[in-house]
């Protein structure tokens, strides 16, 4: 790969020859930095489906879990920041594509384990992404069924469906339009969403309704030992909760369509980044204030609910419920637009079937977002969102170790080593990635093992497991397919970079 490919963010060096279009199937750049946050502005509602998990399991100590994650995505998120910003890749689940390809030191290979080291860093991932759809499609259905006592009459999977059905076509009309359509949209949640949100959240602060000592007396369960087995198992909550509050990283998925990577890039992640942490902390902060462990037992994922009709009475409950949906809709929009990214990168590297690389006039990867759309639909009777997140979390913790792996191999692989970094991590960020890689592989990866089978038994770490390793069949028999169907014989072009 020469130096001018590396510079302008090429992935296939087959490109121009492949590509009889120049310009089809490339993402437009099209957002800046403001857009950039507001289409990642979904990310603070996703505290709401582990905020019961963690209390439950940490009781007060949650709060303090919430916070450090959120501080950890800033180590964590401008290492890829750099690496999306200078290559124009999407984010994580570009940087290991990228980084760890070398088509020609394994050239005449029967496997090219740089692709391969890739494509599983990009699944994991994929794989990451995808399930907060129906997370959020679940999250929503249970609020309703909760505070609408008339649709007890409705079994809950169908009702999960119909919303689901309903909430994907939407968003896929919206996206298919770019993505200015979809920050337009954001914007308009995001101004009903969040602020509503901050509110229900900070008014027990001045009605007397926040209690301090619900946090200072229960710490942390009564039966806590800090053993190996319970750090471990802290480890594991610490995980869970990076799935949510380092999720802000989705600003550096959008490297290839930003206007001015350099400037937006970093701009996007840092501001996201301060916003998560101020709604991360006081969220997190008012809700165990306020109900304690009791009250959070007793409401479930539904833990806002009670602090609405407590604050608002039955109206504005009502009120708050349209606005918490709203949120829901909108981090919908955000998991489905970031995993669309990340599924047309992967279909480019031929890491998924090819078609999925397809783009409209837009410049949309629509058949992504409809493939997403369709395992979203077929995941959702798993019912559980804790279940669902715990698997989802290797995935995360594992992407995000490669991704780490691949700023530090990008800093001294003799082809990326002397590129100029249009924006560069600062200074000592090659060690602070050692410490993320550590961190994800050996503390947090092991800790979900043992959180996963206390919180939820060994079905929940299988299914996370069970995702990454059968991908990969999956890949041996996309890069056969394609060793027996060479690219330029097929009807989809290549990327062209």
């Amino acid at each position: 790969m020469s130096e001018k490919e590396i510079t302008t963010g090429a992935h296939a060096a087959e490109a121009a020859e492949a590509t009889p279009n120049k310009h089809e199937n490339e993402l437009a750049k099209s957002i800046d930095w403001k857009q950039g946050v507001l289409i990642a502005m979904g990310i603070p509602i996703l505290i709401l489906p582990s905020l019961y998990d963690l209390a439950d399991s940490l009781w007060a100590m949650s709060v303090a879990v919430w916070t450090v994650s959120v501080l950890t995505g800033f180590l964590i998120n401008f290492g890829i920041g750099e690496l999306a910003a200078t290559f124009g890749i999407a984010g994580i689940g570009g940087c290991a594509q990228f980084v760890f390809r070398n088509d020609e030191k394994y050239k005449n290979k029967r496997i090219n384990w740089g692709r391969f080291i890739g494509a599983v860093g990009a699944w994991a991932y994929f794989s990451t992404w995808l399930p907060v759809i129906p997370i959020f499609t679940i999250m929503t259905g249970t609020y309703l069924y909760d505070f609408i006592p008339a649709l007890h009459a409705v079994n809950l999977t169908v009702l999960n469906m119909v919303l689901g059905i309903a909430i994907f076509g939407f968003i896929i009309l919206v996206g298919s339009k770019g993505l200015q359509g979809g920050a337009k949209v954001q914007l308009v949640l995001a101004m009903i969403t969040i602020v509503p949100l901050l509110i229900i959240a900070i008014i027990p602060f001045f009605n007397g309704y926040f209690d301090l000592n619900m946090i200072t007396s229960q710490w942390t369960p009564a039966d806590w030992n800090w053993d190996s087995n319970g750090v471990l198992f802290l480890m594991g909550c610490m995980a869970v909760a990076q799935w949510s509050a380092v999720g802000w990283e989705s600003c550096a998925t959008y490297g290839s369509e930003y206007k001015n990577p350099s400037r937006d890039v970093p701009k996007a992640l840092i501001v996201c980044g301060l916003l998560c942490l101020l709604m991360y902390f006081v969220v997190s902060f008012a809700v165990f204030g306020t109900l304690g462990i009791t009250g959070i037992d007793e409401a479930r994922y539904s833990t806002l609910l009670p602090i609405s009709e407590h604050e608002f009475g039955v109206v504005g409950a009502a009120v708050a419920m349209i606005l918490l949906i709203a949120g829901m809709i909108m981090i919908i929009q955000t998991a489905f637009l970031d995993c669309a990214r990340t599924t047309y990168v992967m279909a480019h590297d031929g890491n998924l079937p090819r078609f999925l690389g397809k783009t409209n006039t837009n410049g949309v990867p629509i058949y992504a977002m409809l493939f997403e759309a369709i395992v979203g639909l077929i995941m959702i009777p798993m019912g559980s969102p804790g279940a669902i997140l715990c698997a989802s979390s290797f995935g995360f913790s594992f992407a995000i170790g490669m991704a780490s792996l691949a700023f530090i191999k990008a800093r001294y692989d003799p082809r990326f080593k002397n590129v100029h970094r249009t924006w560069r991590a600062p200074r000592g960020w090659v060690g602070v990635s050692v410490f993320v890689v550590i961190l994800e592989f050996f503390l947090y990866i092991p800790g979900l093992i043992v959180y996963g089978i206390q919180k939820f038994g060994m079905s929940a770490v299988l299914f996370g497991v069970g995702i990454l390793v059968a991908y990969i069949p999956c890949w041996l028999i996309l890069q056969w397919y394609d060793n027996k169907h060479p690219l330029k014989e097929r009807s989809v072009p290549s990327v062209n970079d």
